[in-house]
């Protein structure tokens, strides 16, 4: 099932070229009182409204998906985790290319570990990216993001897809330079999730999705993610023995090789397979 948010934060399914909306179903949630629970509580409900959701659609008023507009398919993420350089090839242009990539940023992902992303940087993919220093080098990343669906703490790979909500689009937006990546990469609208959330049932393994990324039709990104250097197992095995991972929690996966910069007026394609694609637009801040 492909499940988003769209206009003022409606629950939707889409089906083909239309959104049929449930919101109906997000009453089931229930009221929280302050303090409130710990992650996104309709991904946490999520398993819990798979039937009910089944059930609205019957009755579900429908919508053109190009006449609607696209949230964040995850609206209130815990934790935004990323992976660096979670590609060989990636990390081999990185290290060629000593101009652009600092040193101290160009480790195997082993040694350098994981990083956390601002959640106030997260947008959907109908919003746009604005440059926010638009006299440094401003990068696009191209990653297959894994969304949390239940506690997991110390988690093994061989059980960690069970872990695993479903699947999404994501753009790293980056800032080249010598500071840390979580301040790099953590401007407004710097971390774009989207179209919709895929639910884990329907992509069985993970590890064997093409993705592109074009600028202005130019390609610029193309892999597998059978090239991870960590697969989505081993980043939440990995991810699980430092942090607790909440429910909505976003586990943004690495990006492969090709990264280059976007300036405003560019338009970015993105597009995984068995997930669908996003247009983003670039604008000056």
């Amino acid at each position: 099932m492909k499940i988003c948010l769209f206009n003022n934060n409606r629950l939707g399914v889409v089906d083909g070229n239309e959104v049929l909306d449930v919101s109906s179903v997000l009453t089931r949630i229930g009221a929280s009182e302050y303090p409130y629970p710990r992650g996104d509580q309709l991904i946490a409900c999520l398993p819990e409204l798979m039937p009910v959701i089944a059930d609205a659609i019957q009755f579900a008023r429908r919508y053109p998906l190009s006449k609607v507009t696209l949230r964040s398919p995850v609206a209130n993420p815990g934790k935004v985790v990323a992976a660096p350089v979670n590609y060989q090839a990636h990390l081999d242009e990185a290290i060629e290319d000593t101009a652009t990539f600092s040193r101290a940023h160009v480790r195997k992902i082993q040694e350098t570990g994981l990083f956390l992303k601002a959640t106030s940087s997260l947008v959907g993919p109908d919003d746009s990216v604005y440059v926010g220093l638009p006299d440094r080098r401003t990068d696009h990343e191209i990653e297959l993001v894994a969304i949390i669906g239940k506690r997991a703490k110390n988690v093994l790979a061989k059980d960690a897809l069970s872990y695993v909500a479903g699947y999404s689009i994501g753009l790293d937006i980056t800032i080249r330079g010598p500071e840390e990546r979580s301040l790099r990469k953590s401007l407004d609208s710097y971390t774009v999730l989207g179209p919709w959330l895929v639910t884990a049932d329907e992509i069985e393994n993970p590890h064997a999705l093409a993705m592109t990324l074009d600028v202005n039709g130019k390609v610029r990104q193309s892999a597998n993610t059978k090239d991870l250097i960590m697969d989505v197992a081993e980043l939440i095995e990995f991810a699980s023995k430092f942090y607790t991972l909440e429910p909505g929690d976003l586990l943004y996966t690495g990006t492969p090789e090709g990264v280059g910069p976007i300036q405003p007026g560019d338009t970015i394609n993105c597009e995984i397979e068995r997930i669908g694609k996003i247009i983003v637009n670039v604008e000056a801040s």
